[in-house]
């Protein structure tokens, strides 16, 4: 049997065998996983455990692109570095993802002027053009995520990468937009081919179907650019038709819920077993009134806890 590999020529190790792991859980076990901002750092992680008991196997991050010392401050990129470095050492796997400002602007930004602004025809052209204003300012935008992403690579750190997210959704810049598909193929073409990246899982991460928002295939670039699918739910309660919509543009390849609003039941993951895990966006301790469902789920054989990772060593006790 041949074994699945990863859309980035030859890569690392680690990257290979995180690939093989989510390919051999798929359709049996979820992974539970953990957002944490550019802020509070990795604190979110300890929030699940005081709620819980457990640690979430999947710890994830935001780049961020907002003032230093704020919410999405920009100047906790190496601190984010760092802790993704620790939580893998301790187990963890990581998922990174990056609001990318419009590159017609400098960081710092406001959310909703930049990630949510727009650019018109000509900059959305320009953008696609070598030598433009527009795209020498994305790739120098694009050089220093890549240079945090180095670090992990350096560290044996394999990242789920989930670049311009939600982009069948209208709200931020990349979103709605006919060449999608092209603008996700220069990042890749970026970070593989000119830096060398071959640490990245890529992750094809949109947001759940509803008015206003498109199909998934109408913004999916490619099988040779896509590690693995996945879709955001915050209003559809967990929808079949998602589900299903996810699987068939997926086929084989893992899907995966990137950002949800409510951890998925047991009873719900019986009955959508494909994904490989799911990350909860807000802080955990919105969670304590729910804790005994949240508890179940995180105890459940459907969901993986961190020391339920194979690579972890079981806790002394």
């Amino acid at each position: 049997m041949t074994l699945p590999r990863s859309v980035t020529p030859n890569p690392s190790p680690e990257a290979d065998s995180l690939l093989q792991f989510l390919y051999s859980i798929s359709g049996k076990q979820t992974l539970t996983g953990q957002h944490c901002n550019p802020l509070v750092g990795s604190t979110r992680l300890e929030g699940v455990h005081k709620l819980t008991g457990y640690f979430p196997a999947v710890f994830g991050q935001d780049f961020g692109f907002s003032a230093p010392g704020t919410w999405d401050g920009i100047n906790f990129r190496q601190q984010i570095v760092d802790e993704a470095i620790r939580c893998h050492r301790e187990g963890h796997i990581i998922t990174l993802m990056w609001h990318a400002v419009r590159p017609t602007e400098d960081e710092p930004v406001v959310f909703e002027e930049s990630i949510q602004g727009k650019l018109s025809e000509e900059e959305w052209l320009g953008l696609f053009e070598a030598g433009s204003q527009v795209h020498e300012r994305w790739k120098s935008q694009v050089d220093v995520i890549a240079f945090f992403l180095k670090q992990l690579r350096e560290a044996g750190v394999p990242v789920l990468w989930r670049p311009y997210h939600e982009m069948n959704g209208g709200w931020f810049w990349w979103g709605r937009k006919t060449d999608y598909k092209k603008l996700y193929r220069m990042l890749f073409d970026r970070l593989v081919n000119f830096h060398k990246l071959n640490n990245l899982l890529w992750v094809f991460n949109a947001n759940e179907m509803r008015l206003g928002v498109d199909s998934y295939d109408r913004y999916y670039p490619g099988d040779d650019v896509v590690d693995i699918l996945a879709t955001d739910v915050y209003s559809n309660k967990f929808s079949s038709k998602d589900y299903k919509s996810l699987l068939a543009l997926a086929g084989n390849k893992p899907i995966a819920l990137g950002e949800v609003g409510n951890i998925p039941t047991p009873r719900l993951l019986r009955r959508q077993p494909r994904w490989t895990w799911f990350m909860y966006w807000h802080d955990p301790s919105l969670l304590w009134k729910e804790r005994k469902e949240v508890t179940a789920a995180y105890q459940s054989r459907e969901t993986i806890h961190r020391d339920e990772l194979p690579w972890v060593k079981p806790p002394i006790r």
